[in-house]
């Protein structure tokens, strides 16, 4: 890492999976806009449903995520009881579409559920929003608890991309972090897959782990590439145990350094484009014949709450607890603690808790921030031309931006803010500059590598 990036390396700013960020969501913007804003759907364009399952078999120390240990399977089952009655409510709240494009199912560990559940749930979900032909459905899973049964149930059920948790080879570092998974157990999941004809495998890969060094990350991206993942994700480990309680379990004095992790994530990326994997954005990469790739290649790339993807849906409908759900009009969140969230859907109410309406403002610096995170670069006069805003509407992102200029993280050529591909960790320090809302917040964002 050069000297001059190290002081930036270490500063906390947004993931900008949307924009305006989760920090901005108010409880003031709750139910009735989310139902004013779901009856707004345009008849002619699909959606995208998410659908959120906060459970797993085991929990993994480095985990940021909205999940528990269910210690059976009873608090699964009342969980999903409700999960389809807010199927239902969502579908009587929005106006007319064109039926469901993208069907994704997070956690927590979606194979939590029993594969009979599992089938029940894509099948609700598929009658309530009109399951579209050729539409995606993909599932993030947790390979220690993939059986036969819901391998059978999600190839029965369409699902055609899995999302593979590898993270990390390393004994050493899976032992540090609550996760233990052989290499036999990946490679024989995968197989089976690929056997039930699911041949779109997505792998997580992560650096910056306990006691992880750059010949762990090379190994693992390795791996990824050799099992021929169609995408894989390098996420750096955000150590937030104010956040995640159970990130104390991690040894801090274990963690690598801020050089240290940016060693790494050069390795794994390095590594991944020799073995002929495309770099997206931030943190991702696709093989050629990939979708994602080649809307990459023609502008058509965006990114989400599930981070890069090729769904251009408008709406996204986020059902379960914590689940994020985007209109037109702005962002809303579900309740996180379940219990409120239970007994709105009992009462027949969205369960939301919070959200953000979106400004003109907001609309121009959101598409800023993506057409950059998604391209590397953008055209601010360009894009306030296009969406109609005032010539110097972004002014002020040219200006901070030339800050970062002098120390390398980027270049301006013009009206033009360009991210070099050497400074790649730093798009979303980039990004901060076209960010109208930001407020510094050490303990709410991650560090920038």
């Amino acid at each position: 890492m050069k000297q001059a990036w190290i002081p930036f390396a270490s500063r906390p700013v947004p993931r900008y999976t949307s924009y305006p960020t989760a920090a901005d969501f108010t409880p003031q913007v709750a139910e009735t806009e989310a139902g004013i804003w779901a009856s707004q759907t345009a008849s002619d364009k699909p959606i995208s449903v998410y659908i959120h399952v906060p459970f797993c078999e085991k929990l993994c120390f480095y985990c940021g995520c909205a999940t528990s240990v269910p210690n059976g399977y009873t608090r699964i089952a009342a969980y999903l009881e409700i999960l389809h009655r807010e199927i239902d409510l969502w579908a009587r709240a929005l106006g007319a579409h064109d039926g469901m494009a993208h069907l994704h199912f997070g956690g927590g560990s979606p194979n939590a559920l029993s594969a009979e559940d599992f089938k029940d749930l894509v099948a609700h979900a598929s009658r309530a929003f009109g399951l579209r032909p050729g539409a995606e459905i993909a599932v993030e899973i947790d390979p220690r608890g993939l059986t036969p049964d819901f391998i059978h149930a999600m190839a029965a059920s369409g699902v055609n991309r899995v999302s593979f948790g590898v993270q990390t080879l390393s004994a050493t570092v899976q032992q540090a972090v609550g996760r233990i998974q052989p290499k036999v157990l990946l490679s024989e999941g995968i197989a089976r897959l690929h056997e039930a004809g699911i041949g779109a495998i997505n792998m997580d890969l992560m650096y910056g782990l306990p006691h992880q060094t750059v010949t762990d990350v090379e190994e693992a991206a390795h791996f990824a590439a050799e099992m021929g993942a169609a995408r894989i994700s390098l996420f750096g480990y955000a150590h937030v145990p104010w956040f995640a309680k159970h990130q104390a379990a991690i040894d801090e004095d274990a963690l690598p350094g801020l050089e240290a992790r940016f060693e790494q994530a050069e390795a794994g990326a390095r590594t991944l484009e020799l073995a002929g994997y495309q770099a997206i954005g931030l943190d991702h990469f696709a093989r050629a014949d990939d979708s994602l790739t080649q809307a990459a290649r023609t502008g058509a790339l965006h990114r989400n709450f599930q981070g890069y993807t090729d769904d251009p849906c408008d709406t996204l409908v986020g059902i379960g607890s914590t689940a994020i759900s985007q209109f037109s009009g702005g962002y809303i969140q579900n309740f996180k603690e379940r219990t409120a969230w239970r007994a709105a859907i009992e009462a027949g109410r969205l369960p939301v808790e919070r959200g953000v309406a979106l400004t003109e403002d907001d609309r121009l610096r959101a598409r800023a921030i993506e057409t950059l995170m998604c391209q590397m670069e953008v055209d601010v006069d360009g894009l306030c031309r296009e969406m109609g805003a005032a010539p110097d509407s972004l002014a002020d992102a040219l200006e901070t931006a030339r800050f970062l200029q002098s120390a390398g993280l980027c270049r301006i050529a013009g009206s033009t803010i360009q991210v070099p591909p050497d400074a790649r960790l730093f798009l979303r320090t980039v990004a901060q500059c076209l960010d109208g809302r930001y407020k510094p917040a050490p303990r709410r964002h991650t560090k920038a590598v």
